[in-house]
């Protein structure tokens, strides 16, 4: 595990995250759907007025973990990097989606939020919003880290797998 590189994956992590919250406004008036991520996690930690501030701060930190270990797994993803990117955060969504089923019963504003469980609009919402998500990672992910270190060296080798007699082998003239 290399430290350099999970900042670079947190630091798009979170910045993926910010692209998310961003957008969310929007999304909401396309799937009419008043679902909210900042809400739900902002909530779940104050019921003041400050929740959109630490809602938007705990799903940023959320973003910049996922992010770090997304780019410690990257190297594993044989895939190009929006592609990688947009794998892990529909494959979180998948794992996590089920989870919605303790929010709806057991969340302390749920009654001030969409039920989530059995919500198409929302499910689709949640959808999209992972599918923006890892894209914005992944590709946010590829400009930040080098991914040269990740590519094995260039070993010259013979068709008969057993290295390069003219590696192994110099001869040099002397002159006298």
């Amino acid at each position: 595990m290399k430290l350099q590189r999970s900042l670079g994956g947190a630091i798009a992590g979170s910045l993926a995250t910010a692209v998310w919250a961003a957008q969310q406004p929007l999304d909401k008036r396309v799937f009419e759907c008043e679902y909210d991520d900042v809400e739900m996690l902002g909530k779940l930690v104050t019921s003041g007025r400050e929740w959109p501030l630490i809602g938007l701060a705990v799903h940023m930190v959320n973003g910049a973990l996922f992010g770090a270990a997304y780019a410690q797994a990257r190297p594993f993803i044989p895939a190009p990097p929006v592609a990688a990117g947009l794998l892990a955060g529909l494959t979180e969504h998948a794992l996590s989606w089920p989870a919605v089923s303790l929010v709806d019963s057991r969340h302390p504003a749920r009654g001030d939020m969409p039920t989530l469980w059995g919500n198409k609009r929302a499910l689709l919402q949640a959808t999209w919003r992972h599918a923006l998500f890892g894209a914005v990672l992944g590709g946010l992910e590829a400009l930040i880290n080098d991914r040269s270190a990740d590519e094995p060296p260039e070993v010259p080798f013979s068709s008969n797998g057993h290295g390069s007699m003219e590696t192994a082998v110099t001869v040099s003239e002397t002159s006298s």
